[in-house]
């Protein structure tokens, strides 16, 4: 029989700034060498569940708890944080919060310095886990100049070189890129398999995590857990649906053709879904359902003339990039972690001056314009929402934009609030942002670049760290603000935004434009794929398997198809 590592018993706990408990009679068991993946919408209490697993319940994040909670036999209120950390290794939502050195090896380094470590195997450890998340080129470089997804992979190798009994994933997908996502969890299943490490992972993209084996889905709505299911038994079930939380899209795409998917069916990963009996199904569904409608064509609002671009002079990182944005478009740029899309997003709005080429806008040269005049017609959210934030309040930071343009205070209010309640946070309006997740806090600086309503808006990742739900509200109010003539550029990784709410993609590798086409052209390119870190969808590969006549077309009728059925929850 295995061994107990984590056993919460009618575990609650309340923060203390809040009425009501954020977790509710939590009984969980989990054995040693298992691999769990806890999932919910935002929230729900997760990320709760996993601040109790690791300490910052209650050592950071003061409240009141009951109930028991024991890891590897000991009850965790008796432990303190350090203790607590030698049995469960965490890496964080947010890897800014939890850097420690100056550069990547002294990062990695770290909890060996605290363990006194001799310095040659001290080395030869930091290069060996460097290799293992491909950062071996980057020892030296500074922890501030990586992408999200490279701060991602250090934050990673940071806890693989502890030796613990409890690894733990705070949506390590976050900001990594499609291809780099799926290296990190196959990584994490060879460290689990070969080191018989427990795991659990707390993430919102479940179709990704899927892609190795998990022993269990902990699903958790509203503080209480309620479902504790195998993957085969939970897709085959309603729970997901009914918590708002995205299934694999090639799940989906069965059910909507009138498939009866069952556990024995096994639907946890499309190589070992039986659905010979589905494809007839499949195949009348496609031939049944409408093409989606193409937009009207429009004028250039931005267009991109040769740009380049190097933080060193000696060294370009933007190579002779063009390509020209239509009025009302929503458009997609896409490309592995470090490629320069957001370099190239900090070019449009100033923040960084170019080497060479040009940039117009409306066919107005604005090369030279400064970045206050552009902020005017353009508008830009970070990927790390704690780099946009300057109030400590929720209202307060939604507003500071209007007030600094002289917006009058009645208007002012009337546009956060309308904003707030768009992006889900109204009932959060009077909270300090402190408080917040980091999801939570991403919502908020969309909201304060929304207030300003400019006629362009770049948001880098604006789906990292939301649920489902908040996704579909999020990206449905920015169709919204596109059909009214707003244009809408979003650098992502999350191809399922890609496919459903961009119909034109831009793929940048090496600094480079290598394509600008469908959303659906370029994740069924596989040489396009190779270069840009990308992964072919699973609806495609389902389209393939079910021998559609038109994959690429099945597709697009089904994210079309699926998009409708989601407006309904709004």
């Amino acid at each position: 029989m295995k061994k107990t590592v984590i056993q919460f018993e009618n575990f609650s706990f309340k923060y203390r700034s809040q009425a009501k408990p954020t977790l509710n009679d939590i009984n969980l068991t989990i054995y040693e060498g298992e691999k769990v993946l806890i999932v919910g919408p935002s929230g729900s209490g997760k990320s709760t569940l996993g601040h109790c697993l690791n300490g910052l319940v209650p050592f950071s994040y003061k409240g009141e708890i009951s109930g028991s909670l024991e890891i590897m036999g000991e009850e965790s209120r008796n432990l303190d944080i350090f203790a607590l950390s030698k049995k469960v290794g965490t890496v964080l939502q947010d890897p800014d919060g939890q850097f420690i050195g100056l550069t990547v090896a002294e990062d990695i380094a770290f909890a060996l310095e605290n363990d006194c470590i001799p310095q040659k195997q001290m080395v030869d450890t930091v290069i060996e886990v460097s290799r293992m998340v491909d950062m071996e080129n980057f020892l030296d470089s500074s922890l501030h100049r990586l992408s999200g997804g490279q701060k991602q992979r250090v934050s990673l190798a940071g806890v693989m070189v502890d030796q613990v009994d409890i690894l733990l994933f705070d949506e390590p997908l976050a900001n990594l890129d499609p291809a780099t996502g799926k290296h990190a969890i196959e990584l994490i299943d060879r460290i689990q398999k070969e080191t018989e490490t427990t795991v659990v992972i707390i993430e919102h993209r479940l179709e990704d995590v899927l892609h190795c084996h998990v022993d269990r889905i902990i699903v958790i709505d509203e503080g209480r857990i309620v479902s504790d299911q195998t993957p085969d038994e939970l897709l085959a079930s309603n729970v997901l649906e009914d918590c708002y939380i995205r299934e694999p899209l090639y799940l989906k795409a069965a059910k909507y053709a009138g498939c009866e998917v069952t556990a024995e069916m096994k639907p946890s990963h499309l190589s070992s879904f039986a659905i010979n009996g589905c494809k007839d199904k499949l195949v009348s569904w496609f031939e049944k359902t409408a093409p989606p409608e193409k937009k009207a064509e429009t004028p250039p609002i931005l267009e991109l003339c040769d740009v380049s671009f190097g933080y060193h002079p000696d060294h370009l990182t933007i190579l002779g990039i063009s390509f020209s944005i239509k009025r009302g478009e929503m458009v997609s740029i896409v490309g592995k972690n470090g490629a320069g899309k957001s370099t190239l997003s900090k070019l449009i709005c100033g923040f960084e001056k170019l080497s060479f080429g040009r940039i117009l806008y409306s066919g107005q040269d604005i090369t030279k314009d400064t970045i206050k005049e552009r902020s005017l017609r353009i508008g830009m959210v970070l990927q790390n929402p704690n780099q946009m934030i300057s109030k400590h309040m929720i209202y307060d930071e939604v507003a500071l934009g209007l007030i600094i343009r002289g917006v009058p205070e009645h208007e002012v209010k009337e546009r956060v609030e309308r904003t707030l309640k768009i992006c889900g946070l109204y009932p959060f309006r009077n909270w300090p942002i402190s408080a917040l997740s980091f999801g939570q806090k991403k919502r908020v600086t969309i909201a304060s670049i929304l207030a300003l309503e400019p006629e362009v808006i770049i948001l880098d990742e604006p789906t990292a760290g939301q649920d489902f739900r908040h996704y579909t509200e999020m990206m449905e109010f920015l169709c919204e603000l596109n059909r009214q003539g707003i244009t809408v550029i979003m650098i992502t990784h999350d191809m399922h935004l890609m496919l459903e709410y961009t119909p034109r993609t831009i793929v940048i590798a090496g600094g480079k434009k290598i394509a600008d086409d469908s959303a659906v052209n370029v994740l069924t390119n596989s040489e396009i794929i190779r270069n840009a870190n990308l992964k072919e969808t699973s609806l495609f590969e389902l389209a393939l398997f079910a021998e559609i006549s038109e994959p690429r077309e099945f597709v697009e009728r089904f994210i079309a198809f699926d998009r409708e059925v989601r407006q309904k929850w709004l």
